[in-house]
């Protein structure tokens, strides 16, 4: 209910961005997330920690890449792709502390307090990040061309394509956060098997970042987003004819290497293809359907395991083909002239 929460509030919060700049809005996800985990401290009833959740999808909604990423084009308008390959770059190592810091509190002072020192990290640290560190709107007025008025983006063929990519991507994503030891288990592997292979997936994300700062900032946006659509669809393949640890630890690196990939594409595509002029409206327009995808993923792959065991890797596999088709059935192109103004 956060996720799909978050989605549907996408477009409102990134046509404000388009507004006002990022400033505002970002620090605002701090307050409202700190809110969120002091609310989850403090449940004692279902009510009450169904109302933090409907809170954390608030903040989710204001804060998380896609606010981030029009924040950033906000302010850089077609020059952001570095900018948002950097925050993805940064933002990559948010489970390697997050989850060893968590752990630690939860041996320490309990799930409760631990949810309150997050919550004092968003307020202490997180907004005076933003409120300090973002530029203000009188600053950037002119760097994107926007209106009062609502505006009106045709849902055309490529919207619709990079919307189905995303949504397909994002399953996958979703799928296999919830479910890898699982399905790695149903392949054969054991359970330190699989979590030496899990453990795989953050670095892989980095390096595949770095990567695509380097040699692929080269290319369109385009380009990388497509062959991050195909490293799932390889790595499967290879866990089923080898099999084995390697085999498993393969998969890992090629799946974290296209999904680190995906999020920056995520933000860097639209503004490559329609330029800077509401990008944060499209972005939000765009990012709904992928945030529904990805809260639906984990229930629906729960039912597809238990039917179809380490068959489920098909499935997804099959979306990421299907991402792939969609990405590459919109033409490469320059930026046109009406969205560089």
């Amino acid at each position: 209910a956060a996720l799909v929460l978050s989605g549907l509030l996408g477009p409102r919060v990134g046509r404000q961005i388009d507004l006002v700049g990022g400033r505002s809005v970002l620090s605002l996800s701090n307050g409202v997330l700190a809110a969120g985990l002091a609310l989850l401290a403090v449940a004692h009833s279902v009510p009450v920690l169904a109302l933090a959740w409907v809170v954390l999808g608030a903040g989710m909604g204001l804060g998380l890449y896609d606010a981030a990423f029009a924040a950033l084009g906000r302010i850089y308008g077609t020059n952001a792709r570095s900018a948002i390959t950097g925050i993805t770059l940064l933002a990559g190592f948010a489970s390697t502390v997050g989850w060893p810091l968590t752990a630690f509190g939860l041996e320490q002072i309990g799930w409760r307090d631990t949810c309150l020192a997050w919550a004092a990290l968003h307020v202490l640290l997180g907004l005076p990040l933003n409120w300090f560190g973002l530029p203000r709107v009188a600053s950037i007025q002119t760097a994107a061309n926007v209106s009062a008025a609502k505006p009106h983006i045709p849902i055309d063929r490529t919207m619709v394509l990079l919307a189905l990519a995303f949504a397909a991507a994002w399953a996958v994503t979703g799928a296999m956060a919830a479910h890898l030891p699982r399905i790695l288990g149903a392949m054969g592997a054991t359970s330190a098997q699989a979590i030496a292979a899990g453990a795989l997936i953050g670095p892989s994300q980095v390096a595949a970042r770095i990567a695509e700062a380097g040699f692929l900032s080269r290319f369109h946006p385009l380009v990388s987003g497509r062959l991050a659509c195909f490293t799932h669809p390889i790595g499967a393949a290879v866990m089923a004819v080898a099999g084995g640890p390697v085999a498993f630890s393969a998969f890992a690196v090629l799946h974290g290497s296209g999904n680190g990939i995906l999020t920056i594409a995520r933000g860097t595509v639209p503004l490559a293809i329609f330029g800077p002029v509401d990008y944060g409206y499209r972005l939000g327009l765009l990012g709904a359907p992928a945030r529904v995808s990805q809260a639906a993923a984990p229930l629906i792959f729960a039912v597809l395991i238990d039917w179809l065991g380490s068959g489920v890797l098909v499935v997804t596999s099959l979306l990421s083909i299907s991402a792939l088709v969609a990405l590459l059935l919109i033409p490469i192109s320059r930026v046109a002239p009406a969205a560089a103004e």
